[in-house]
């Protein structure tokens, strides 16, 4: 029996009503989910959490909104926590009618329906990762007896919180427990670290922000909006030229504020010289926030080069892909430790009780599985370079930037499971990623192997766009750009699936 049988359109990935992902299987697909074709998106039940709303979320809001008179004709957000309710209130404005919500213990926001509304709020929520927990929203449907009972896992009993922390103290050595903020999602842990390092920098007149070579797109989402202004966002497109980012730091170092970098970062998978980078910003008074989890946090030493570690724990930690979850760790050694502890407090988005306690069963696991994905992935690279269909490949340990990652690495093996690569001949993305067997969809950095065209699902403006295109090849990204993330499968059966779709 095949280890990759067809996943339908809308199939979630994994089985499981909280899947962190879900089946888009053909290039029909992906253009429909992003331009909200009625035909595709009514196949779709889920998503990627921070991106869609669940559908017990949309559940729960429903009930609300018919059971609360004030609510009829309004739409309603449910949110992680009452403080996110409050700023999303504020970032909507009272003008298009935003009203907070609150009602057994779960909080929100209102406003009238009206489209142009309901994109601020949706993308406010997805940048910061606000939308309320699969699980919350599970727990009240059934108290409210809308659902009969809760779907059935494993989970630790215990204090959850508390070992998953023990856990991440084992491969962050040094920190304590205050080092170590959980948060509900990756990107709630980048904004709370940016956030911590402005409340530091700013008093001090330090504004401005450096993107170090591609980011995530919620990523730059959050320099680019939560700037002080324009002029405080700075793109370094080359990771790699160090030279350019000293003559940035001895041209504003005074004013520099914080770096950004992935390490490695998301697409190319590029690791530039972190050390390097941590000398210039202590150089120049610049705080470090180094996010890792293209590899993980498992298998890369960032934090003594950082002085905050962001990750998110979506990724390879929960292995299983059934939730979200995120850290922000303090170096205890850096030079504004304890400010930055302070100001964390209080500024991630908490992980859900049962989230955790899902998350504190499957971290035990993640070296485990993160062997296994690390002897496989060569393997893939190597039948892909080989391969007279593929263009180029990029991984952990490619060619430029092999020697900046093995300062990093916690063992040579270590690379994680992230391949991107693209395809020799024009216009063959469509025909390989629709014969192609293995699960498609968003999301990485779990058991299941994850194959998706990464510039569509994350960067649809640019890529349908010719401002776009210009931008993406300014930064040497190929519209067409495949990212393939290895799971536990046999890793003979990725192969024979890869071959069958190239041709």
């Amino acid at each position: 029996m095949s280890a990759f049988p067809h996943l339908p359109i809308g199939q979630p990935i994994p089985d499981s009503p909280h899947a962190v992902s879900c089946s888009l299987p053909t290039m029909r697909s992906v253009r429909g989910y992003e331009e909200k074709d009625p035909e595709i998106v009514r196949q779709l039940t889920n998503g990627y959490p921070r991106f869609v709303v669940h559908p017990y979320a949309r559940q729960l809001a429903a009930h609300f909104i018919a059971t609360t008179p004030a609510l009829h004709g309004r739409t309603l957000w449910l949110t992680s926590s009452a403080a996110m309710a409050r700023a999303l209130a504020v970032h909507l404005t009272a003008a298009r009618g935003a009203e907070f919500f609150a009602q057994r213990g779960l909080a929100g926001v209102s406003h009238p329906e009206a489209p142009e509304t309901s994109a601020l709020a949706k993308t406010y929520l997805q940048n910061l990762g606000g939308f309320l927990s699969s699980r919350e929203a599970e727990d009240h449907l059934v108290a409210l007896q809308r659902r009969a009972a809760l779907h059935p896992e494993e989970i630790f009993v215990g204090d959850a919180s508390a070992e998953i922390r023990r856990q991440l103290r084992a491969v962050l050595p040094g920190t304590t427990d205050a080092d170590l903020t959980l948060a509900n999602c990756g990107m709630s842990a980048v904004h709370a670290a940016f956030r911590a390092v402005n409340a530091v920098q700013a008093p001090r007149g330090r504004t401005v922000w450096l993107q170090l070579g591609w980011l995530y797109l919620d990523t730059i989402a959050i320099l680019r909006k939560f700037t002080a202004q324009p002029a405080d966002y700075v793109y370094v497109r080359d990771v790699a030229d160090l030279a350019a980012l000293a003559r940035i730091f001895t041209a504003h170092g005074a004013r520099i504020a914080g770096v950004v970098a992935e390490v490695p970062t998301n697409p190319l998978v590029q690791t530039p010289d972190l050390p390097a980078i941590a000398a210039l910003c202590r150089q120049h008074g610049a705080r470090l926030i180094v996010d890792p989890s293209m590899s993980s946090v498992f298998s890369l030493n960032v934090l003594p080069h950082a002085d905050l570690l962001v990750s998110s724990l979506t990724k390879y930690t929960a292995s299983e892909g059934d939730l979200t979850a995120g850290l922000v760790a303090v170096n205890p050694a850096g030079p504004d430790a304890a400010a930055l502890r302070t100001n964390l407090t209080g500024a991630t988005e908490p992980l859900y009780a049962r989230d955790a306690a899902r998350l504190a069963w499957q971290i035990g696991r993640t070296a485990a599985v993160l062997a296994q994905i690390n002897a496989a992935t060569p393997k893939v690279v190597a039948f892909l370079e080989k391969h007279p269909a593929v263009q180029e490949v990029f991984w952990a340990l490619q060619a430029g930037s092999r020697e900046n990652y093995l300062k990093l690495a916690r063992s040579p093996d270590a690379t994680g499971g992230m391949i991107t690569f693209t395809l020799r001949a024009p216009g063959a993305l469509e025909k390989f990623y629709d014969r192609l067997r293995l699960p498609k969809g968003p999301s990485f950095g779990m058991k299941r192997t994850l194959i998706c065209p990464f510039m569509y699902l994350a960067h649809y403006d640019l890529v349908t766009t010719p401002a776009g295109l210009a931008e993406l090849a300014a930064s040497r990204l190929d519209p067409d750009l495949l990212r393939l993330c290895v799971g536990t499968e046999p890793v003979e059966e990725i192969i024979a699936a890869l071959t069958e779709a190239l041709g």
